[in-house]
Order: C-alpha cells, then structure tokens, then sequence
C-alpha cells in the first residue's frame, strides 16, 4: 500500500492568514517603537504606543480579514445558489456543461458522459461546484478561521518587539528591537517556506529585507521630525 500524501495546498487558507497576520504583527510593531523611540519620547511611552499597537492592529487584522474573507464566502454562496437554481430548470444543459468539461480534460465523449450522469446522480451541486466552478470542501472561504488566525497571528508577532524593548534599556533599544525583528522575520520566512513547500533561503530573505527596511524608513521619520509618530 503506497504512503498517504500529505499535501500543503489544504493550509492555504488559514496559512496566508497567520503568515501575513505575523509578518505585519513584527513589522509594524517594530516600526511604531523604533520611529518613537528614535523621537527621544520615554521608555514608558514607546511601550505604551507598542502596547496600543498590538492591540489595535490584530482587532483590524482581524476585522479586516474577516470582512475580506466574508465577501469572498457571499461570493461562493451566491453562485451556488444560481447554480442549484440552473440545475432545477435546465438539468439537462447542466449535464451537457459537465460533459463537455471532462472532454476538454482528456476523456472520451462517451466516458465523459457517463462519469458526469455518475456525478450528477450522486450529488449534482458538489459535481458544478467542483468542475465548473472550482469550488471545493478543502477551498472555501472561511472567514471566522482566517480572522482568528490573522488576529492571533499578529499578536504573536506584536508581542516579540514589544517584549525586547521592555527588557532592553533605552540606549540601545533601537538597535536591540530592529536586530531581533529580523531575525524573527528571517525565522518566520522560513518557517512560512516550509509548511507550504516552498525553498526556505529565498521565503526568509524576501520577508528580511523588507521588514528592515520598514523598520529603518520608520525610525528615520522619527529621528528626522523629533516627534511621537
């Protein structure tokens, strides 16, 4: 018996959010306490303001995602119900569709025809909603699970710069917060290059670079105009 596959593309939904959730967890995270904190405010409100940002910004992740998500569900649902509405009145075009499907897929006409009277007398919406619409069990939208996972993500990630610049004294906190930033982004790259399968060199660079110089641009608007931003 051969070994059972363990595909990545099932993680699609729910890993797109938690990566991105992290990402912008750290990175915005970071950029709001080095631009403070290279205002010269105190020790006591770069905290504050990171502390602000964890918590406004997984709320939004999650609000956001959410939303997103929901339109994309409302989308789904929509054509679902006009596809069980097409089926109910003209079954038989219907049937035609999905033929016509598995023949430009490679089967013969008359295999094709008899997998789609197969398909059809099972369960007709799952055959229209997976060939034709491309919609399956494993792909549909999930809008509470992608808001969880965005919002828990974020905090997550919010919560490693806000720990070091608690921990670290005002002199070098810049330094400390954007160093162990990255190095966080470069871990979280690979890790997110992993689990879906991907080379992890160029997943961790990619996220690198540009967290750094996020962060860098940030601190730099608050060294310049010597103000909380």
């Amino acid at each position: 018996m051969p070994s059972k596959e363990h595909h990545r593309i099932f993680r699609s939904n729910w890993l797109r959010a938690a990566v991105l959730g992290a990402n912008d967890g750290i990175v915005s995270t970071a950029s709001l306490i080095t631009g403070v904190a290279a205002a010269q405010a105190s020790h006591e409100a770069i905290l504050t303001s990171g502390l602000a940002g964890l918590v406004a910004g997984a709320l939004s992740m999650a609000a956001g995602e959410y939303v997103s998500v929901r339109s994309q569900a409302d989308i789904e649902a929509a054509d679902l119900r006009m596809e069980q509405r097409s089926l109910k009145r003209n079954s038989g075009e219907e049937l035609e569709e999905l033929v016509e499907i598995y023949v430009e897929r490679g089967l013969s006409h008359d295999l094709a025809e008899q997998v789609a009277q197969q398909l059809t007398r099972h369960d007709a919406l799952d055959a229209h909603a997976r060939d034709e619409l491309g919609i399956s069990l494993h792909n549909r939208a999930r809008p509470v699970q992608a808001a969880l996972a965005s919002a828990a993500s974020f905090a997550g990630g919010a919560a490693l710069p806000l720990a070091v610049a608690a921990l670290v004294p005002m002199p070098s906190l810049i330094g400390w917060v954007i160093g162990a930033s990255v190095a966080c982004l470069a871990c979280l790259g690979a890790l997110a290059a992993r689990a879906g399968g991907a080379p992890k060199g160029p997943a961790a660079l990619r996220v690198t670079i540009l967290g750094a110089l996020a962060m860098a641009v940030t601190a730099g608007v608050g060294a310049v105009f010597g103000t909380v931003v």
